[in-house]
């Protein structure tokens, strides 16, 4: 069992497979000519999967496969059947592009959600936020998901002035498809331009939905980050994630490990422990792990004020998004 020193239980791990990425949004990469790390300073195939082994030694029963975007390196198909042979509930975030070559990997695995980025349902806004056109395959891979009865949480960064007049188009999506969309409050990270003005809060959005919809509570589960809705009549459902203005914190279970092998004990952490190098060295990782989770701050890295306008972004210390893994 892995305990930080606030008695929260952490079983549940975030691998990002590379810092590379097929589409540009920019609050995850800093700048369109981001340099991306070399093949040979990512963890390879068979060290995720003993590195992996090793946190589900101490007790991690769900692993989740992020980036960048995880389906656009080569061998992630490999890496997926090589998790998907633990005891685990396996899953992964992915921007939705590749999805369609993946099918037949994603039920050999057998993973049973998938999280997709999605942040409008503007085909223009689409190649304005990600300098991509894509929309189209995104849009039709998500419902590819839906027919093989897979369930789909659709992440939406809601920005304001941006596509927070969206916002019930996406609940309206949820009433024919039982399709799960999470709104996530903006987040600040090296690069990604943050400004406490372009928040659009939990209340917000809240105050948004009810102009044109009802809704009622969900009950929330011991670990979500997101806070659940549905509108009745509405096959899908809703969440807000609310780190800005009401975080989760307290009841934290998550461990993340960046593509180059260092772990992170929580998204906005300072420090970073290089697992991969000490796991090359051939030492034993288990109370390198045990370590890192027990310097794990109350709330948000320890960096953030209560206030998030009182924030000063460029004060933070952490890596890009992109360079994290979401």
């Amino acid at each position: 069992m892995i305990l930080d020193k606030y008695n929260r239980i952490h079983n549940y791990l975030r691998i990002s497979l590379t810092d590379n990425c097929n589409l540009r949004c920019f609050y995850c990469m800093p700048e369109e000519n981001y340099s991306f790390m070399p093949s040979a300073q990512l963890m390879q195939a068979d060290e995720i999967k003993q590195i992996a082994n090793a946190f589900i030694g101490l007790g991690t029963n769900k692993i989740r496969l992020t980036g960048g975007e995880p389906l656009v390196r080569k061998d992630a198909d490999t890496i997926i059947k090589s998790l998907a042979t633990f005891p685990i509930k396996l899953s992964l975030t992915t921007n939705g592009v590749r999805l369609h070559e993946f099918m037949d990997t994603i039920r050999e695995a057998n993973i049973t959600s998938i999280n997709v980025s999605l942040d409008t349902l503007q085909a223009d806004k689409f190649q304005l936020v990600t300098k991509r056109n894509n929309f189209k395959r995104v849009w039709d891979n998500i419902h590819l998901l839906l027919e093989n009865n897979i369930h789909v949480k659709v992440n939406v960064v809601v920005m304001k002035g941006i596509n927070d007049g969206e916002i019930n188009e996406f609940i309206a999506w949820t009433k024919h498809f039982p399709i799960h969309i999470r709104f996530i409050e903006f987040m600040p990270f090296t690069g990604n331009r943050w400004m406490d003005d372009k928040v659009f809060t939990w209340q917000d959005i809240l105050g948004t939905i009810e102009m044109k919809y009802s809704w009622i509570k969900l009950k929330d589960e011991v670990n979500d980050t997101t806070k659940k809705y549905i509108v009745p009549g509405h096959q899908g459902t809703f969440a807000v994630i609310s780190t800005m203005t009401s975080p989760f914190c307290s009841t934290c279970n998550r461990m993340r490990l960046t593509a180059d092998g260092r772990m992170k004990n929580c998204l906005f952490s300072k420090g970073e422990t290089d697992l991969l190098a000490a796991f090359r060295r051939g030492e034993d990782i288990v109370p390198i792990i045990l370590g890192n989770v027990q310097e794990k701050a109350a709330e948000r890295g320890g960096q953030f004020v209560e206030d998030y306008h009182q924030l000063q972004a460029i004060g933070i210390e952490n890596r890009s998004m992109i360079a994290i893994g979401g």
